[in-house]
């Protein structure tokens, strides 16, 4: 697996937020994206996951490979935990829950219904969409949003497993989730003020 990320443009309401971003992501590694909020880190992760087109740039590899996780988890209130991942897996032509089970530490709460989850164990449950998908690149927004400590080393156990099977992420995150991972900051590409006022110009 490789994506590879060229000069790529992305932006809201066709206004620019980022701008000339480049990277390669390789099977095994991890690419953790840091910024301050409203940065773009969420409108590149949509591009790259191929959830909206990019206004410039390439990005290759991804196509059939993406498992994108945002801030909705992507559950069915009225299925339990195991319907949940039953049904996501046979939407990617998977079978197995059991190690995504065990993986979030799910396993007795296999029968209970999601919309009876906490906030945390939805969050749980969410994340472990991810294992059932079978793709090697998962692409994750915030994904440690209402975990505590021990599931978020949990998450992370889970990332670094993915990795080892040949597996690649690429994670926006504000915290330190103890992997060995590379870091963009993609504050230096925030398209520059000039790509805004020229957008605003072609109305006036």
């Amino acid at each position: 697996m490789e994506l590879q990320v060229t000069d790529l443009v992305v932006g809201r309401g066709g206004v620019p937020v980022l701008a000339g971003v480049s990277f390669d992501l390789h099977a095994g590694q991890t690419l953790v994206l840091r910024g301050p909020n409203g940065s773009g880190k969420t409108t590149l992760l949509r591009t790259v996951a191929g959830l909206q087109p990019p206004m410039g740039g390439r990005v290759q590899g991804g196509e059939d490979q993406v498992a994108y996780a945002a801030h909705a988890d992507g559950l069915k209130a009225a299925l339990s935990v195991a319907e949940n991942l039953r049904f996501w897996a046979a939407v990617f032509g998977q079978r197995d829950i059991d190690p995504a089970l065990r993986a979030f530490d799910l396993e007795g709460l296999t029968d209970r219904r999601a919309g009876q989850l906490s906030a945390g164990q939805k969050r749980r449950l969410g994340l472990a969409r991810l294992m059932v998908t079978g793709r090697p690149l998962w692409v994750l927004d915030e994904p440690t949003v209402s975990l505590d400590t021990a599931s978020v080393a949990l998450f992370a156990d889970a990332v670094r497993a993915h990795m080892a099977a040949g597996g690649a992420a690429l994670i926006a995150t504000h915290i330190d989730l103890g992997l060995e991972a590379d870091v963009l900051d993609v504050t230096p590409y925030r398209a520059h003020a000039l790509d805004v006022a020229a957008a605003d110009e072609a109305f006036l």
